[in-house]
């Protein structure tokens, strides 16, 4: 009896150690792996060049006479700029472009007369948000143009400078390639045309424009 009793316990006892190795066995299985850090940022970082086309509308002013002339046309560039990472999750940078234009008025709306935007530029900086494979960001700078007023036979030329706002967004289509969408709002301040009398001009634009950026 006492010899059953010890093969008894000696069974419960076994089949208990079973048990419970084959329960560890099963914590250790079901266990799911610690997840790691995912880093969902795009790689913004660096310089680039790019080329964009786009489209500007506004209106000009001469003498300061509180009579506004619109004109419009289409604009196709180049631009250089660098980003840089500076916290998480945020990009600042800078740029700078220059963009042939054939922004104009018609002669017929001028009595014949014409002033046309012969090209654009700008320097700018740029703050946006990284958020992987696209970038929102405010940009803001220096403005220049070049004008053209002309009162047949007379015609001058003149560079303006003023300040420029705006927002866009990069969206990622490859490792180093992305598209630029961007609206600005442009400030070109006065210049002086010498057409006999000297006649002060001053113009404003809004411009919408989109390009490609290569990263390197």
């Amino acid at each position: 009896m006492a010899r059953f009793i010890a093969l008894l316990v000696a069974s419960v006892s076994l089949a208990a150690l079973a048990a419970t190795s084959v329960h560890a066995a099963d914590l250790i299985i079901d266990t799911p792996a610690e997840p790691g850090v995912v880093d969902v940022g795009g790689n913004w970082d660096g310089a680039y060049v790019g080329v964009f086309g786009g489209y500007g509308t506004g209106d000009f002013e001469i003498n300061d006479s509180g009579f506004l002339f619109d004109f419009d046309g289409w604009l196709l560039g180049v631009a250089v700029g660098a980003n840089f990472a500076v916290a998480d999750g945020i990009v600042a940078g800078v740029v700078g472009d220059i963009a042939w234009s054939n922004i104009a008025i018609d002669p017929a709306d001028f009595g014949g007369n014409e002033y046309n935007v012969d090209w654009v530029g700008s320097l700018r900086g740029r703050l946006g948000f990284d958020g992987g494979a696209f970038l929102p960001y405010l940009t803001a700078g220096l403005a220049v143009a070049g004008g053209e007023s002309v009162d047949p036979p007379v015609s001058d030329t003149a560079v303006h400078v003023g300040w420029t706002a705006g927002a866009g967004v990069e969206f990622a289509v490859a490792d180093n390639l992305s598209v630029d969408l961007l609206y600005r709002y442009s400030d070109y301040g006065t210049a002086t045309y010498d057409l006999g009398p000297d006649f002060d001009i001053d113009f404003q634009t809004h411009q919408v424009s989109a390009g490609l950026n290569w990263r390197f």
